[in-house]
């Protein structure tokens, strides 16, 4: 129970895993359960030499989750395909006779987390706080989230991860871990939101994502209809509609209950078609194909690098709220590609609806898989090196504290280093921060402002920046984890 207190690089086509080396899971863009993307050759991802992290930021989308209401229609129409027609199924679909949607709480699973989500969210927290050790046993530890249920309880699990907290009945006071819960795809938060895209009436027009999926699917479903028509059923008809839903069902399916069957269906070429079906609706919907990308995505950005020139536990522009050196953000799917343009990453390839391409940077399956994420981290770098002997005087610290340093900025996408383009001269290949703030202030011309470029000039009260990681909305809540939560 909630107590309510207040109001680059190109990757590999295929991921190997198993004895055909592919894995049809690593290419289920949205449907992808969570996976550490593939690393630029060259690039560790170990923090750099000399360096260490004093903060970071990250916006994360949800963990993995059951269907929404739509999508699990299309599973109940093709349940009722298979179980209304007399046929003979052989080979790999020779269990869907006797296959069932993998739902068992109609009236309730749809749209919420499952138990995979709980575990990734989970093993978030548990990653992220072995990497930067930033919170004390004992101290409070706040983070933000979009309002939608699955969104607030994957930040719950992930701060159960991150803090290691126990169920304080008796004492309630020990529980550390609170959630600024954000209003929900709403209009009138405009660029002061985790979900901003739902506040730019101008964004949607700008959407042609789904128009160039649905072009490219329209090259291969109806040929892979046929060839499982052909080889593997006799008296059933499958169409390219039942093709896309069988394949959203292989990563479903496994997160929901193990069940790979569907993944066993299609062969790799079709995944990859159907993952590119995918890039094309992300980045031509919410990423850098639709012009008004880079003006949703930008108020977070830029919010954050003022927070890395500040340093932890500080505030901006004498902000009423002081931000922990981890700042987590909780959203959608469709909020994370806006950062990337934001950013300047994998900006420059256009992507074709007539063919797949190969050499192709942006991939929905390494952005927004389930609990998928983009993050900022501030490094802190001296000169001084690894000591191999180190003598210690009684009483005396051995801090290297007084050691000069400079402070630099590096991009990770689902744990994978990304380079800002033209500002990668600093170890790792991170930016120095005063080269990202002049990268940050080039990427603001592009941007634009958000109530201009958005079209709210006259909507009261609409705004261009994000300022909730430093001052609490009159309109969000705050929630305090409380016994019960897991």
């Amino acid at each position: 129970m909630f107590r309510r207190v207040l109001a680059y690089c190109t990757y590999s086509a295929a991921i190997v895993l198993g004895s055909t080396g592919f894995d049809p899971l690593q290419h289920s863009g949205p449907a992808s359960p969570y996976f550490d993307a593939p690393v630029q050759p060259g690039l560790p991802v170990e923090t750099p030499s000399g360096c260490k992290i004093d903060q970071a930021a990250f916006i994360v989308r949800h963990g993995s989750r059951y269907p929404e209401p739509g999508s699990f229609q299309g599973w109940l129409n093709l349940f009722s395909k298979f179980q209304n027609a007399t046929y003979t199924a052989r080979g790999p679909l020779a269990f869907i006779p006797s296959w069932t949607p993998p739902v068992d709480d109609i009236s309730h699973e749809p749209l919420f987390l499952s138990s995979t989500g709980a575990s990734e969210a989970f093993a978030l927290g548990v990653e992220l706080r072995k990497r930067y050790g930033f919170t004390r046993g004992g101290d409070n530890f706040t983070l933000w989230s979009a309002s939608q249920q699955r969104v607030v309880d994957t930040a719950a699990y992930y701060a159960r991860g991150y803090l290691s907290q126990g169920s304080y009945i008796a004492s309630p006071d020990l529980n550390r871990g609170f959630i600024v819960s954000l209003p929900d795809s709403v209009k009138d938060t405009s660029a002061n939101s985790l979900t901003p895209s739902a506040s730019c009436p101008a964004y949607a027009s700008g959407d042609h994502g789904s128009t160039m999926a649905a072009l490219f699917r329209a090259t291969y479903q109806n040929q892979i209809a046929s060839r499982l028509n052909r080889d593997f059923l006799d008296g059933l008809e499958l169409n390219a509609a039942d093709v896309g839903v069988m394949q959203d069902l292989c990563g479903f399916s496994d997160e929901i209950n193990g069940d790979q069957r569907f993944c066993n269906v299609f062969k790799p070429p079709e995944w990859l078609d159907y993952e590119y079906a995918h890039d094309l609706n992300y980045y031509y919907g919410s990423g850098p194909g639709n012009p008004l990308s880079a003006t949703v995505g930008f108020p977070w950005v830029k919010a954050v690098t003022e927070l890395f020139l500040a340093g932890p536990g500080n505030t901006t522009e004498n902000g009423s709220f002081i931000p922990p050196p981890l700042i987590m953000g909780f959203t959608h799917d469709n909020n994370l590609p806006p950062i990337l343009s934001a950013l300047g990453l994998w900006n420059a390839t256009v992507l074709p609806p007539s063919a797949r391409d190969p050499n192709r940077m942006f991939r929905s399956s390494f952005v927004v898989a389930f609990r998928g994420y983009v993050a900022m981290e501030r490094l802190s770098c001296s000169k001084v090196k690894p000591d191999t002997e180190v003598r210690h005087v009684a009483n005396q610290s051995n801090s290297e504290a007084n050691e000069p340093t400079k402070k630099f900025v590096r991009i990770r996408v689902n744990n994978a280093p990304v380079p800002i383009p033209g500002c990668s001269s600093g170890p790792g290949a991170s930016c120095p921060l005063d080269g990202l703030v002049k990268h940050i202030q080039q990427r603001s011309l592009i941007a634009g402002r958000f109530v201009q470029q958005c079209g709210l000039e006259n909507v009261a009260d609409a705004v261009s920046d994000a300022t909730f990681l430093t001052q609490i909305p009159i309109d969000s809540e705050v929630i305090e984890l409380s016994p019960g939560i897991v």
